[in-house]
């Protein structure tokens, strides 16, 4: 008789960069909206940054204020200093 033993072991990447957005710019809506119409600013540097990235065991939910979306399999975000965030 055998015994198939298993293991499931999750290791993530976690990468962040930081653009510059018009001064004129203040409102969350309007920051969000920048940010979806000019992600060309931030995409690729992005994923130099995770290709770059060592892998981590576990989620990353747990270091990584305001990534908690446990049902997808990659998650992007912005905060706008300490005034709010949101995901993109």
């Amino acid at each position: 008789m055998k015994v198939k033993i298993m293991q499931r072991s999750v290791y993530h990447k976690y990468a962040e960069v930081e653009i510059e957005i018009p001064n004129l710019i203040d409102e969350e809506s309007e920051v969000h909206q920048y940010l979806i119409d000019n992600e060309d600013l931030y995409t690729g540097k992005i994923d130099d940054k995770i290709h770059e990235a060592e892998y981590e065991f576990g989620f990353g939910l747990d270091n990584d204020a305001g990534l908690d979306e446990k049902d997808n399999e990659s998650e992007w975000r912005f905060e706008y200093g300490d005034r709010y965030g949101g995901h993109l």
